[in-house]
This record gives C-alpha cells, sequence and structure tokens, in this order.
C-alpha cells in the first residue's frame, strides 16, 4: 500500500502541473467552502467534474493533499478505505477521489471513510445513478453538476462576468435585464450567440478543441452507454444498440409523437423494458423525462415527454431534428436544474406548480393561455421582450 501511495502522489505531481482553466463552474464557491467531511460532485461525463477537483486543490492552504482516478488500473481491487487510511494516517489532510464508482463497493468504502477516519473528502460519480443509497447519501453533501448554461457559455466566449438570476426576477424584471445582458457585449448580437450555444458549448471540453467537439460527445455518449450503464446496470452489449437506437428516435421525433406503445415498436423491445431503457438514460442524463401534470395526482396511463438533455445532443446525434423540439429541450434543460417541471395539458409547462409556460417563435400569441393567471410566453429570435412575452435566451440566466 506504502508503494501505491508513492506512485498515487507522482502521479498527482505531474496532474498538477497541467495547466487549469481560470473559469470557475456556478457551483465552484460551494463547493469549495463546503464544511462538510464528504463532499459529492456528480453529473454526466463531461462537465467538468475533474476540473472542479483540481481547481479546489489548486486553491486549498492544506499542505498534505491528493487527487486520485479511480479508474485508473493501479486501483483495479484495491480497497479504497485501506488506501485512504494509509495516506491518513500518513499525514494526510485532504483527498479528492474522481470517478469513484469505479471502485468497487464504493459506497461502503466511503461510509468507512466518512466513520472512522479523520480526513476530508471530495468525490465525483459520472451520475446519480451510482450515489442513491439512502443511507450513504445521508453522510454527505451533494452538488449536482449541469452542461454550462448560456450565461456560463457567454462568460467563456464574450470574456465578461454575468450574474444568474432567480426565476421570480426574469418574470418580473426580463426587459430590464435583457437590455442589461445585450449592453455587456461587445457587438449586442445576443440571438447569434444563443443560434451558437444551442449547437455547441453545452461541454466545456468545446473550449479545448471546438473541431472535435461533435466527435467527443459521441465519444461521451457511447462511454456513458458501453462503461457507465452497462457496469451498474449489468446491461449486456447488444442491448446498448438498443439503448441508442432509443436515442435516435427521441432526437428526430416531436416530444408528443413519443408515445410507448410506439417507441416500443420501434426499439423492438416491450413497453416494460422500455420504460426501464428510459429510466436508465434519464438517469444518465442523455434524455429527460417530463411528465404530466395530472400525474402529481393520480396513477394515470399518459405518456410523458421525452426530450435530449440538452440542445448540443440534437447536433451530435441527428440531422432532421426539430426547431420546436430544441428550443423545448433547451428549456427543459435549464429550467430543470432548479425547478420543478411538469407537461401542462393548456400551454407546454407548468413550472413549480404555479407557472404556466409557452415555449415557440417569434410570432407566437397568447391563445392557449390567455385565460390563465400566471402565464408566460417564452418566444426565440427576440432580444428583448414585453410584458409577458419573454425572450428564451434568458432562461440560459437561472445558473
Amino acid at each position: 500500500m506504502q508503494d501505491l501511495l508513492a506512485n498515487a502522489k507522482r502521479l498527482y505531481r505531474l496532474k498538477s502541473n497541467q495547466s487549469l482553466p481560470k473559469f470557475q463552474r456556478y457551483i465552484y464557491d460551494d463547493l469549495k467552502n463546503s464544511t462538510a467531511k464528504l463532499t459529492a460532485i456528480y453529473g454526466s461525463r463531461g462537465v467538468g467534474k475533474t476540473t472542479i477537483l483540481m481547481q479546489i486543490l489548486a486553491e486549498s492552504e492544506v499542505e498534505d493533499k491528493l487527487y486520485i482516478s479511480c479508474d485508473h488500473p493501479m486501483f483495479y481491487d484495491i480497497s479504497l478505505f485501506d488506501f485512504v487510511d494509509e495516506y491518513s494516517k500518513r499525514g494526510g489532510e485532504l483527498i479528492c477521489i474522481d470517478e469513484v464508482h469505479e471502485s468497487k463497493n464504493y459506497e461502503q468504502e466511503l461510509k468507512s471513510i466518512y466513520d472512522f477516519l479523520d480526513i476530508k473528502v471530495y468525490f465525483t460519480g459520472s451520475s446519480a445513478i451510482a450515489l442513491r443509497s439512502p443511507d450513504f447519501a445521508r453522510r454527505y453533501s451533494m452538488y449536482h453538476l449541469y452542461p454550462l448554461s448560456f450565461r456560463e457559455f457567454l462568460e467563456l466566449t464574450q470574456e465578461v462576468k454575468l450574474h444568474s438570476f432567480r426565476l421570480e426576477e426574469i418574470l418580473n424584471s426580463h426587459e430590464k435585464l435583457s437590455s442589461e445582458i445585450i449592453d455587456t457585449l461587445k457587438d449586442k448580437k445576443i440571438i447569434k450567440y444563443f443560434d451558437n450555444f444551442l449547437k455547441v458549448g453545452a461541454y466545456p471540453f468545446y473550449f479545448e478543441d471546438k473541431s472535435q467537439y461533435i466527435d467527443r460527445i459521441n465519444d461521451t455518449i457511447n462511454k456513458i452507454l458501453h462503461i457507465d450503464l452497462s457496469k451498474i446496470y449489468s446491461i449486456q452489449p447488444d442491448k446498448v444498440d438498443t439503448l441508442k437506437k432509443i436515442l435516435l428516435t427521441v432526437c428526430i421525433s416531436n416530444p408528443f409523437e413519443l408515445h410507448i406503445e410506439k417507441l416500443a415498436r420501434l426499439a423492438g423491445i416491450t413497453k416494460a423494458t422500455l420504460y426501464k431503457y428510459l429510466n436508465y438514460l434519464n438517469d444518465a442524463e442523455l434524455i429527460t423525462l417530463v411528465t404530466n401534470e395530472a400525474k402529481r395526482f393520480a396513477n394515470i396511463r399518459k405518456a410523458d415527454k421525452l426530450y435530449l438533455s440538452n440542445p448540443n445532443l440534437f447536433n451530435a446525434l441527428c440531422d432532421s431534428s426539430q426547431k420546436g423540439t430544441i428550443r423545448e429541450s433547451f428549456f427543459v434543460s435549464q429550467v430543470k436544474t432548479k425547478h420543478s417541471i411538469y407537461y401542462a395539458n393548456t400551454g407546454d409547462f407548468l413550472v413549480d406548480e404555479k407557472y404556466t409556460f409557452e415555449v415557440g417563435g417569434k410570432n407566437k400569441g397568447f391563445g392557449q393561455v390567455k385565460d390563465i393567471s400566471d402565464s408566460y410566453i417564452f418566444i426565440d429570435d427576440t432580444e428583448i421582450g414585453f410584458e409577458n412575452k419573454i425572450p428564451l435566451w434568458l432562461f440560459g440566466f437561472l445558473y
């Protein structure tokens, strides 16, 4: 174990010599200031979890600190508790553990670390599916890292400092906020940047090599399917092709067209298996299931709406996606980070069980929601809204 620790320290020194981006994700300050003994960062592959760990280590004033990744071969079949115990008794104060779900029995190992060792731990998991045990979860603070918001994308591409806003601020002060944001841009062309964001930039690796971005997204999708889901749910390799087929079908369809019977038939599986696979893909953050508002009160048989989890996935998976579907996917991807969302029988979405929202093009009218209180229209291709008509891009400032 001493040799393993020495080698881990050597690899950390090498990794810490690599350059780090100055930009910090929206949860960084909360993570850095976390007083929890165990702090978890979870989210899809490619959203920047490793970078955050290295930034925390770089800024930490702790003298003896370490980074390890459980997907490195040297940690195969190694007890995580025994390793951290060895590090702790030799003066270790802070350890950042990446890809913790790659370690065998990681939940029990982390529980033992919490119960018996005096050391601060940050750890990451590729998705919530690997960090879901209630008995384990109560021992750590958990932070969900989503793909880049439109606000973060603008900060990175335009080198400006922008603030996020609460939902109520956007609804009540959208004209003022829109004007202020546009004024920070050198060329004032917010729609141009929003159109670009819908195609690229949701994953931070876009800024490493823009020419390879779509290939990196597809590689990320394949790793989620072939490694994460296959390992956690013991999915056979031939069934991974069925998961891909489901993703492609969601990509080219309008959300309301995806009735369960039709999708099961297209995928060549039973409805029961389809429901199971949809939950896998939802937990892995490749799709988002939005349920009907009536399901809050009764177990009714009504199809969920299905979306790819962020608009960039459409650009990677298919060439024939509908613009309206991409708009709704963007809206859902931003809202779900902090709010409850259902699709509504009247209007498109019910948010926080209070607000009714319609999403559409710049000529979208109030016909469907004119008699509903707390109803708003979010419109594309519009810089600044008026009254209850709000530019869609502004929803990219929720985080």
